[in-house]
């Protein structure tokens, strides 16, 4: 447990774990995601989520209270990768750390921060060599004080794809030849 000022930052009580949901619904409103874009039972469909990383990715979370007050929390767990993992735990074990919400009246008074090295510190308890979040364009700030750094992670929103992007050089006579290919072949 860690105390500063009024803040305590503790482990949550398995009952406490709809506070989890809550929060990490309330930060995709924070973050521009419309209310009618996110399921109806979103609720049932986080804490399964948090079910499943508590039973196979050593999922641990975390509350800051200010006077006995619920105000923000974190999860962290091990990181369930995007792709495959072959590399021994001792030179890459990542943790993960998602979910940082402190309601809006309590934010810049380092809840966050005390939320991230709480996590952190249970992640490298665990083991983990690397810590991986997604920062909101608010949070990059404080993680980069903390001394998280951007990775080489990219991404494409589909939905923003031309439905006929232009052919790229080469690409035309590679299409000619698919299609002389094709008609060959049937």
């Amino acid at each position: 447990m860690q105390t500063k000022s009024n803040i305590l930052i503790r482990r949550i009580h398995l009952e406490e774990e709809p506070l989890i949901a809550e929060h990490f619904y309330k930060m995709w409103i924070d973050v521009g995601v419309p209310e009618d874009a996110i399921e109806a039972n979103w609720q049932e469909i986080i804490l399964q989520f948090i079910q499943n990383a508590r039973d196979n990715l050593q999922y641990q979370a975390f509350i800051a209270e200010v006077d006995g007050v619920v105000v923000g929390s974190t999860s962290c767990q091990l990181y369930a990768g995007l792709y495959l993992n072959a590399i021994k735990p001792k030179h890459r074990k990542l943790g993960y750390i998602w979910g940082v919400y402190v309601e809006p009246v309590y934010r810049r008074r380092g809840i966050a921060k005390q939320l991230t090295n709480t996590a952190t510190d249970y992640l490298k308890d665990i083991g983990c060599t690397r810590v991986v979040l997604n920062a909101s364009p608010d949070g990059k700030p404080v993680y980069t004080s903390l001394g998280f750094v951007e990775s080489n992670a990219m991404h494409l929103d589909i939905d923003l794809i031309p439905p006929n992007p232009p052919l790229i050089r080469g690409e035309q006579e590679d299409s000619a030849l698919l299609i002389k290919v094709k008609n060959d072949n049937f």
